[in-house]
């Protein structure tokens, strides 16, 4: 079953965040848009790569009105353990999750069960608490956040202009759709 259109399930977790340790809940991710990054582990390859590009679009997310949350399956420890020792992971300001109780994955349908980790998985999650994108790659595949800058763009157009679509490659200012029976194969 997808989660798109799901609304987030309830949790309670740890997380690290600029020096401290915070307890988040599904609250956390209403009144505002959320953007939540599964990864499989720390201490580890393409996802400090990942995490670092999240951190170098932060501002912009931010200044989208959208919070950045990552999530592994290591505690909240661990995430301070890898912010004091890389220098690409001491650059993140957003929060870092654990998930060593495996609830977040399993909601959101990324655990890896023989494993322990979590699949590359991004949620874009509007202001109501509802999932509006999903992606999950393969862990040897990494994510590029411009794409979920646009993703995140699209998403709040659509919300604020009920009627419209975004084509594919839609970029802020650009031409959308009007879905009519007029447009029916015309496209």
């Amino acid at each position: 079953m997808s989660l798109i259109g799901t609304e987030v399930k309830a949790f309670k977790a740890q997380a690290y965040r600029e020096g401290k340790f915070v307890e988040l809940t599904e609250e956390d991710f209403k009144g505002k848009w959320s953007i939540v990054c599964f990864y499989p582990a720390d201490f580890t390859f393409v996802c400090p790569t990942e995490l670092e590009d999240l951190q170098n679009n932060y501002e912009t997310f931010k200044k989208l009105g959208a919070e950045v949350y990552s999530v592994s399956t290591d505690t909240h420890f661990t995430h301070k353990a890898w912010h004091d020792t890389s220098e690409a992971i001491r650059k993140i300001t957003y929060t870092m999750i654990g998930d060593p109780s495996h609830t977040l994955a399993r909601n959101f349908d990324v655990l890896i069960e023989e494993d322990g980790l979590a699949d590359r998985g991004t949620f874009l999650i509007d202001p109501d608490g509802v999932i509006k994108t999903v992606e999950i790659n393969a862990g040897n595949i990494g994510r590029n956040a411009d794409t979920m800058v646009d993703k995140l763009r699209a998403a709040q157009y659509v919300r604020n202009n009920p009627g419209e679509v975004c084509p594919a490659k839609w970029k802020e200012g650009g031409a959308t759709l009007k879905p009519s029976l007029d447009l029916v194969g015309k496209i």
